[in-house]
């Protein structure tokens, strides 16, 4: 697995992106409307891994989830359920692939994301 987002629920999308652009020095990387009221905007800084901005009313504001990239997302659940993980959502398919739910035993969310494949 590789570390690929840290998931942060926001109030304002354009004060949180400002922040992360003007103070920290990320740039914007992509950004996404799902559904009706909900922005994604994913920031990046060095390296690969990304800061997934969410704004989304629905959920509380602050940091929602760690989010690591997976191969085989069905494989990976199967496994991590042998093993005795606390899956907390059954994969789903995405916008950019597959992602599933697990917490860890302080219950922090981590995300498994299986991207599509070119």
């Amino acid at each position: 697995m590789e570390v690929r987002y840290a998931t942060i629920i926001v109030r304002s999308m354009d004060e949180s992106v400002a922040f992360y652009r003007d103070v920290l020095g990320f740039e914007v990387d992509s950004e996404y409307r799902p559904l009706p009221g909900v922005v994604i905007t994913l920031m990046k800084g060095r390296g690969d891994a990304r800061v997934e901005l969410i704004e989304n009313q629905d959920y509380p504001v602050g940091l929602h989830s760690i989010g690591m990239d997976v191969e085989d997302l069905t494989a990976t659940v199967g496994d991590l359920k042998g093993k005795g993980a606390k899956i907390t959502m059954d994969p789903v398919p995405t916008l950019v692939g597959s992602l599933a739910f697990l917490e860890d035993p302080n219950g922090v969310k981590i995300a498994l994301i299986e991207h599509h494949r070119p």
